[in-house]
């Protein structure tokens, strides 16, 4: 945080943040989220600190909660347009009640971190397996759409954002000197090697996103990626496939659930394996020490 403070200050809070995430396994229980986040904001006591807190039903009141407090949220685990909506609307909420209490609102920031590639890899898997037991021309459908509903769902969500901070309702907050929350695009890699290895680089571009990339995707777009403004293209033809997806029977809704819980557990591995690490490390150091 320290060595990115400077950022922060140059862009006025908007960039140099660092993210530190509560504990996946309190996922699903709010109060020991809530008591984690604050432990973690004031043990690190830096401005550009966000405590990442996975977007659940059940944790929506915990982000809003934070974020009226001042607490800069990063919102992680997103794969449904719904629960964007629910934590884009926590982040208003959160900041119209700082403003009413005469609070200041330009010192808060949140990103809302959507899951891309994770999306197309389930999806993908769905529509083969469909495929393969339909007739020729049902096939041909579901087999059309694969790698294309991540990006289709995340086109939805930027157009959703861009709705929900056009409204009078934000420009009120914005004249006070609120930021927008910002669409945060992970797993960007590319997992499909059919696929341009730039894929979620390129047909994610926009105004108030991030992009966060491994090193590889850094590189490959460095290399050969176009960059161009593409969230705000193609809206009807996104919605058209994510149409087509459901009436071909396969529930994004379904998926996005399944997503959520497997991103949960996936989560919960690491960060054991963190913590054990850093066990390890300090047990090492304290004995040198000694």
């Amino acid at each position: 945080a320290d060595v990115l403070l400077p950022v922060y200050h140059q862009t006025r809070g908007r960039d140099g943040f660092v993210s530190l995430e509560v504990s996946p396994e309190l996922a699903e229980d709010p109060d020991g989220t809530l008591v984690e986040a604050r432990r973690l904001h004031a043990l690190v006591d830096r401005p550009n600190l966000m405590i990442k807190v996975p977007g659940t039903g059940v944790c929506v009141p915990v982000i809003r909660a934070l974020l009226t407090e001042g607490i800069s949220v990063n919102i992680t685990l997103l794969f449904a347009c719904t629960a964007y909506a629910r934590v884009a609307d926590a982040y208003l909420e959160a900041m119209e009640k700082r403003l009413d209490q005469g609070m200041k609102v330009d010192c808060v920031a949140s990103v809302a971190s959507f899951f891309v590639s994770r999306i197309d890899s389930l999806i993908d898997a769905k529509l083969e397996a469909r495929a393969s037991a339909a007739a020729s021309e049902e096939s041909e459908r579901l087999l059309a759409l694969r790698g294309r509903i991540a990006i289709a769902n995340a086109k939805l969500a930027y157009s959703l954002f861009a709705e929900l901070f056009a409204s009078q309702r934000w420009k009120r907050l914005a004249a006070a000197g609120a930021a927008p929350q910002r669409l945060l695009w992970a797993s960007t890699s590319t997992k499909n090697p059919a696929y341009r290895d730039v894929l979620y680089v390129e047909q994610l571009i926009g105004r108030d996103t991030v992009n966060t990339m491994p090193p590889e995707t850094i590189d490959a777009f460095r290399d050969h990626g176009v960059a161009r403004d593409t969230l705000a293209r193609g809206l009807a033809e996104a919605e058209e496939d994510l149409a087509e997806l459901a009436a071909l029977g396969v529930s994004l809704d379904e998926a996005t659930d399944e997503l959520l819980a497997d991103g949960i557990a996936k989560f919960v591995q690491p960060y054991r394996k963190l913590l054990g690490a850093i066990g390890e490390r300090s047990r090492e150091l304290a004995a040198a020490t000694a």
